[in-house]
Order: C-alpha cells, then structure tokens, then sequence
C-alpha cells in the first residue's frame, strides 16, 4: 500500500480503483426506488425509521421525492418530506420534483410539495413554466401569480 492511501481499494498493478458498492447496498436502493415510484408508504416508513436516507438519488439524479412525485403518490411525498428529503434537488437534467408533478397535472402531489417548501420557479423548465405551458390554471393560481 502506498504512504496515506488509507483503505482505498487496489489492483495488482498498483492502481487505486473506487470501491463499488456493496450488492446488498445496491439492493436496498433499489428496493427504496421501486417503493417511491409504486407508492408503497409501509416499505419506505420501515427503511426510514431505520435510517435509510430520505434524499437519496440515483444515478441519474432523481430523488425518492422525485419518482414519487412524477408517479402521483402525494403520501409518500409527504412522508418522504417529514423525514427531511429536499423538495427542491433537480435530477441531473435539472427537473424538480414540483415541475415533474405540475407536467403530470398531480394537484396534491404539488400541494404536498408546496407544504414543503417547493419552489415554482426552481428548475429547468420551471413548475410556473411548466404550468404555463401546459395550461394549468389552477396550478399557477397555487403558486401565487
């Protein structure tokens, strides 16, 4: 081991290589994912009380709050939200869980996204844009014109 490597993994040829993640790791994040996005409230209350992280993203940058919000599961926003997940964290193409929810047109979803703190002009394109685009009225009227 080379001087302050500390535990970093190497190969044979000496070259540092990053730890993967463990294949139950994996597996919990993949269960915690197909929870938000099926809208299963007693898995995901389970895993957080336990202490599974609230805003954990997948590679791509969505959040649990994310793929709850974009499949219309509200209780598992607000859930997701007691437990301290960031309504506002865009994915990696810099959509918000409040514009996922206004293009869907899931009313409660954006409330309870509201009620955290959401942003409307967060995001690319924005939820207020995103309204607009897609005639929302009753949307943009929740985000106070």
């Amino acid at each position: 081991m080379r001087p302050g490597a500390g535990d970093e993994p190497q190969q044979a040829d000496g070259v540092t290589r990053a730890a993967q993640p463990d294949a139950d790791v994996i597996e919990l994040a993949t269960r915690l994912f197909e929870a938000a996005r099926a809208g299963d409230e007693a898995t995901l209350r389970a895993y957080l009380g336990a202490g599974a992280p609230s805003s954990l993203a997948n590679q791509s940058g969505d959040s649990l709050i994310m793929l709850a919000a974009y499949h219309g599961h509200a209780g598992i926003v607000r859930l997701l939200g007691e437990h301290g997940a960031d309504v506002r964290a865009p994915n990696d193409r810099g959509q918000t869980p409040l514009a996922g929810a206004v293009f869907k047109g899931y009313v409660d979803v954006v409330d309870a996204l509201l009620e955290f703190g959401a942003d409307p002009d967060s995001g690319t394109p924005s939820a207020r844009q995103a309204a607009q685009m897609f005639g929302r009225e009753e949307l943009l009227q929740r985000f106070g014109l």
